[in-house]
């Protein structure tokens, strides 16, 4: 049986960055011919950034950028983003940009939000089984999660961000996506164990509770911070739980609001 990695995950930036690309590689470079077929979208009416072409748009440049997943592309184009931004960003919505949602956080941007999705899915060929998010901010990757996967329970430690996420996805009424305001560092372990488990937000370490909901062959996907010497710098880790033990996985540098505990 191989060695069961340290936890929590702490990264090493002293060489220069995350390397460690043994397990999941970076974007294929695919082309954006994908096979990607909208799914059944809810949100057909209304505003004037909700045009379908819009959105197709988005997702062309995720699949130039190496997103292939035709589920994830699909699930990008079905949820409208700028129904999740602040009317003033709105003609932003499909830029390949984070925005401020409020209380000091983000809306990430497409291209992260794509790409851990499609880390998350691994290849899988249907849905994902039960998923939890840590940080539900403005409910936008929720409800694309909502797409992935057949249940999804998303948290979030603020409280106006919990109640800004209820009002923003109330019209979608998906019937597989629970939101629940708690302490997102320690989990939700009533759910467990998860297919998935994804965090929108940066510690220094990847909690153990997150590491000890996840089902066997489940896989984790989360920025983690580098250490004293390199403040600022974050980095995606995967881990998966497989038969022979947890493997981790350090793949490329990102910025995502910090992982706190408590709630407020």
């Amino acid at each position: 049986m191989k060695e069961r990695p340290p936890f929590p995950v702490r990264l090493d930036f002293s060489s220069g960055g995350p390397t460690d690309r043994r397990s999941v590689p970076r974007y294929a470079g695919l082309s954006q011919s994908s096979g990607a077929k909208p799914l059944a979208n809810p949100l057909s009416r209304g505003l004037g950034m909700d045009s379908s072409a819009v959105r197709a748009s988005m997702v062309r440049k995720l699949a130039q950028q190496g997103v292939s997943d035709p589920l994830v592309l699909a699930a990008m184009q079905a949820i409208e983003r700028h129904r999740f931004v602040d009317t003033a960003l709105v003609n932003q919505a499909y830029e390949d940009t984070s925005l401020p949602i409020g209380l000091g956080q983000t809306i990430s941007k497409p291209g992260v939000v794509s790409r851990m999705l499609e880390l998350l899915r691994n290849g899988a060929t249907g849905k994902l089984g039960r998923v939890l998010e840590i940080g539900t901010g403005c409910g936008y990757q929720a409800a694309v999660l909502s797409q992935l996967a057949r249940e999804v329970y998303s948290i979030e430690r603020l409280r106006g961000l919990h109640d800004k996420a209820r009002d923003n996805l109330r019209h979608l009424a998906l019937p597989n996506l629970h939101l629940l305001f708690g302490d997102g560092m320690v989990g939700y372990a009533k759910g467990a164990p998860y297919a998935a488990i994804i965090a929108a937000a940066g510690g220094e370490a990847v909690p153990q509770a997150w590491v000890d909901q996840l089902a066997m062959g489940g896989r984790l996907v989360a920025p983690v911070a580098a250490g004293a010497g390199s403040p600022g710098r974050q980095a995606l880790v995967v881990i998966d739980r497989t038969p022979q033990g947890l493997r981790q996985t350090v793949l490329e540098a990102v910025h995502f609001v910090p992982l706190k505990s408590g709630v407020a």
